[in-house]
C-alpha cells in the first residue's frame, strides 16, 4: 500500500518573526486558488538555522520557505543551487524545495518586490536615488533600483567597510555604487528623487525628525520604507508632510509574495499580468492594503 502524501507546508522563517504578515498573505492567497498548504511563521536563531535547514531536506510535504532578517545571507550558503537576482546578490529570501530530489532553491524575491512596488507608484528611471542601509534588503534595493533603469545609487550606511560587498554587486549589475557615510544621510535624502530605507524598524526615526522639525523641507520624490510596523515611520512621515509621494514597506512585502506563490506552486498560477493581479488584489484584502 502507497503511503499518503504528506501535506503540502511552507513558512516564513526569521527572528524575531510575530511581526510577519507573511502568513496572512500567503494563506489568502491559497485560498482563492485552491491549493492544500499550510503557512506558518517559525521563529529561527541563527543558530539553529542549519539544524532547521537539514530538518526541512528531510521532512515530506515542504514545498518552500520565506526568509526575513537575519536569515537571508545564513541560506544563501546552505542551499543547493540560487538562481536569478539571488545569484549575484549572495542573499536569500525564497527557497523553493523541490518534492522529489529534496534540493533546495535559492531565489531573491525582494528584487522584484522593490522595483514591482516603486513602479506602481509611478516611479520609473530614477536620476538620484539613495538606499539607507547596507544589509542584504538594501542589496536587493540595489538591484531594483537598477531594474527600473537607475545607472547609479548611492548608499548611506554607518559602517561603509560592512557594506563593501555593495560594490561587487554594482559592478555585476552595471550599477554605480556610492557608499556614503551616515553623516552624509540627511543631505543626500534631501536631494534625493528616490529614497529606499532598509533599516529595521526605528532606526531611520532620528533622520525622520531632523526633517520633521524643518518646515522648510520640501520634495517631490519617493519614499519607500521596507519597514512597516509600525506605520507610518517617523521618516515617512516626514517626507509626506513636505510633499513627496510614499510607498509603505507593506507594498514591497505583497509585491514579492506574489512572486513566492509562484514559485512554490508554478503549476497553479499562469504566470500573466491578470492572474498576478488576482492574487495581489487578495492579499491587499487580507491585510487591507490599499491597491495600487
Amino acid at each position: 500500500m502507497t503511503a499518503p502524501a504528506a501535506p503540502s507546508r511552507a513558512a516564513v522563517i526569521g527572528s524575531p518573526i510575530g511581526h510577519s504578515r507573511s502568513p496572512q498573505l500567503h494563506a489568502a492567497a491559497y485560498r482563492m486558488l485552491g491549493i492544500a498548504c499550510s503557512y506558518t511563521a517559525i521563529d529561527v536563531p541563527e543558530a539553529d538555522l542549519d539544524a532547521f535547514m537539514a530538518g526541512v531536506r528531510t521532512t515530506p510535504g515542504w514545498r518552500g520557505l520565506s526568509v526575513t532578517m537575519p536569515l537571508k545571507g545564513g541560506v544563501a550558503r546552505l542551499v543547493d543551487a540560487v538562481t536569478g537576482p539571488a545569484a549575484v546578490l549572495g542573499v536569500v529570501n525564497t527557497v523553493v524545495v523541490d518534492g522529489t530530489t529534496r534540493l533546495l532553491t535559492g531565489h531573491n524575491t525582494d528584487v522584484a518586490g522593490v522595483a514591482n512596488a516603486l513602479a506602481a507608484a509611478g516611479t520609473g528611471n530614477p536620476g538620484a536615488p539613495v538606499v539607507l542601509g547596507g544589509g542584504g534588503t538594501a542589496a536587493a534595493a540595489v538591484a531594483g533600483l537598477a531594474r527600473l533603469g537607475a545607472s547609479g545609487v548611492r548608499v548611506a550606511v554607518r559602517r561603509p567597510e560592512a557594506a563593501a560587498d555593495l560594490l561587487r554587486i554594482g559592478d555585476a549589475l552595471g550599477v554605480d555604487v556610492v557608499l556614503l557615510p551616515w553623516a552624509a544621510a540627511e543631505d543626500a535624502v534631501r536631494a534625493a528623487d528616490v529614497v529606499v530605507s532598509t533599516l529595521p524598524p526605528r532606526a531611520a526615526d532620528p533622520l525622520g525628525e531632523v526633517l520633521l522639525a524643518d518646515p522648510a523641507f520640501r520634495t517631490r520624490g519617493t519614499l519607500l520604507d521596507v519597514a512597516y510596523d509600525p506605520w507610518p515611520s517617523t521618516l515617512a512621515s516626514a517626507w509626506q508632510r513636505a510633499g513627496g509621494g510614499i510607498v509603505p514597506g507593506l507594498d514591497m512585502l505583497l509585491h514579492q509574495a506574489v512572486e513566492q506563490v509562484l514559485l512554490f506552486f508554478p503549476d497553479a498560477v499562469p504566470d500573466t499580468p491578470s492572474d498576478r493581479a488576482a492574487v495581489l488584489d487578495v492579499m491587499c484584502d487580507a491585510v487591507g492594503a490599499a491597491r495600487r
